[in-house]
């Protein structure tokens, strides 16, 4: 029995529908940012990513969910909040024109350490503290253990999001069903699974055209298709080395050669999707996937659930299951797992007079019930567990809320349910009927397995500061070219793919993250 928490009250309801009902004309998004009435430091605006997931007739700043923050807000903290969209694709690129061009949102975020690095250093960014130390009462008391990493010169510059249930970064997935047709147990190990690629290039055990033993995408902005494979070729790594090559930079770490040469070795015997560096929006990986050709894939935690499930209405009896089969030297998983923090928020330098404004948002979307309430939709169902339930796509648009109503809730993710095990697996299993409980407690103990988390530094180094922008992009590039190119010119490659990282500043970040290692200032 699920109980329906119903968190609109008639009038945030009629202010909701008044506001999008087209009565006054909506201003256009630069009219927000640049109009008279910005400059009230208790009006602001916010970044809110734009993955082109609204309803018809919807946008970042007019929506069921919006129009009730803004309410909401307006009733408890005295603000007017309004929503600036941000595309989501390269939007570190766009966050750094917009603040160039004086088109910036009040506030704004990243994921990215090296771009938070570069906003703090070249004084782009506002001062926080003092309006943390007056406004940020609940963010001190929900996430505060986490503020350090926020910190740049003995100044609190960025409030950071803390994550919910403690994902791997990155988890694999199998087709059971072609296993159980190969007459092979699901894999435990690369060698088993490379065993099954052959297997599924062999016999086709789904009787698919074109099948694909592993498919991968060409996104250059993750390194989640190869990384988890090719860790498992770096030997045991002491603190000071996994600081250095963490986490992107594994790829150049020592073993980790190995893992592209086999991964080379698999392109070339057919197994690796065809050409997948071409797919850099990840559109035929994902079809690959949805169409059932695919027998194994590596993605985000919970990406795949999406595809699973448009599979399962084609085909009824596919199954894909989560599996841990790259094991290290020692016979462990180097099961990587995100930080406790996440995105870094800001305010514009341009908007340092709206910090206070700005922190009292900040701190009403840190308590856990506001929280909640942004990310899953004040109209949720909650299961017995007391854990939330998504809405799925179509009741989200039939009440005018975004597809991904989770962007908005930018502080603390970090819900009352999620350090529950039941709880947690029954809001996977409630939210996706296309499995099992049981299903979903397998993927539990999966996540929670050998749990590794890279050690994370609050310093701003130059040299990231400097390079990492392209140096993120070009190590996965790498990866890609030295994955893809003929057999025989892998070794010629590879010297050439490193020259190149050399000469983007790859040497000189390793030996400033060595440095800040030995002298402890990575420790706080």
């Amino acid at each position: 029995m699920v109980k329906q928490i119903r968190a609109f009250s008639a009038l945030f309801m009629a202010i909701s529908l008044f506001i999008s009902s087209g009565c006054s004309e909506k201003p256009k998004q630069e009219e927000i940012i640049n109009s008279p009435a910005d400059r009230d430091v208790n009006s602001i605006t916010c970044m809110v990513w734009d993955r082109g997931n609204f309803p018809a007739g919807y946008d970042a700043d007019n929506n069921t969910l919006a129009n009730w923050i803004r309410a909401k807000v307006k009733e408890e903290c005295g603000i007017d909040l309004h929503f600036v969209s941000v595309k989501r694709e390269n939007s570190d690129d766009e966050i750094n024109r917009m603040i160039d061009n004086g088109t910036a949102p009040d506030i704004l975020f990243t994921y990215t350490p090296s771009e938070f690095g570069y906003l703090a250093r070249q004084g782009k960014v506002a001062d926080l503290t003092d309006s943390y130390k007056k406004y940020g009462k609940d963010i001190n008391k929900y996430i505060g253990d986490i503020q350090h990493m926020g910190i740049y010169n003995d100044h609190q510059v960025a409030i950071l999001k803390r994550r919910g249930f403690k994902e791997p970064r990155h988890v694999a997935y199998i087709r059971k069903d072609w296993c159980d047709a190969l007459g092979m147990n699901v894999p435990s190990t690369k060698e088993e699974l490379i065993d099954y690629l052959y297997a599924v290039k062999k016999n086709d055990p789904g009787g698919v055209s074109d099948v694909i033993p592993w498919a991968m995408g060409g996104d250059i902005n993750s390194e989640r298709f190869y990384q988890s494979f090719v860790n498992s070729f770096v030997g045991e790594l002491t603190e000071r080395d996994a600081f250095i090559y963490s986490e992107r930079y594994m790829v150049v770490a020592e073993g980790a050669l190995e893992g592209l040469k086999e991964l080379n070795r698999l392109y070339n015997d057919g197994l690796i999707t065809l050409d997948f560096t071409a797919d850099r929006d990840n559109s035929l990986f994902i079809s690959s996937v949805d169409s059932g050709r695919a027998g194994f894939i590596v993605d985000d935690s919970t990406r795949p659930f999406s595809s699973i499930s448009k599979l399962k209405e084609k085909d009824p009896s596919a199954k894909y299951v989560p599996v841990l089969c790259f094991e290290g030297a020692d016979g462990k998983y180097r099961n990587v797992t995100e930080p406790d923090h996440g995105m870094y928020i800001m305010v514009s330098a341009a908007s340092r007079d709206k910090t206070d404004a700005a922190m009292k948002y900040l701190n009403w979307l840190s308590d856990p019930q506001n929280a909640e309430m942004v990310n899953f939709t004040p109209d949720h169902l909650t299961s017995e567990s007391g854990a939330a339930m998504a809405m799925s796509r179509e009741d989200l648009f039939s009440h005018g809320y975004p597809g991904n109503p989770d962007d908005y809730c930018i502080v603390n993710a970090h819900f009352d349910f999620v350090d529950d095990k039941n709880a947690q697996i029954s809001t996977w299993a409630e939210n996706c009927e296309w499995e099992d409980y049981e299903w979903f407690e397998n993927f539990y103990n999966i996540c929670v397995t050998d749990r590794f988390t890279f050690p994370v530094s609050s310093a701003i180094l130059e040299s990231e500061a400097k390079y990492q922008i392209n140096l993120d992009k070009a190590l996965v590039e790498y990866a890609y070219n030295l994955i893809c190119c003929p057999r025989d010119d892998f070794e010629k490659t590879s010297e050439m793919e490193y020259k190149r990282l050399k000469e983007l500043g790859l040497e000189e970040v390793l030996e400033e993250r060595a440095k800040c290692y030995d002298s402890g200032e990575y420790i706080r």
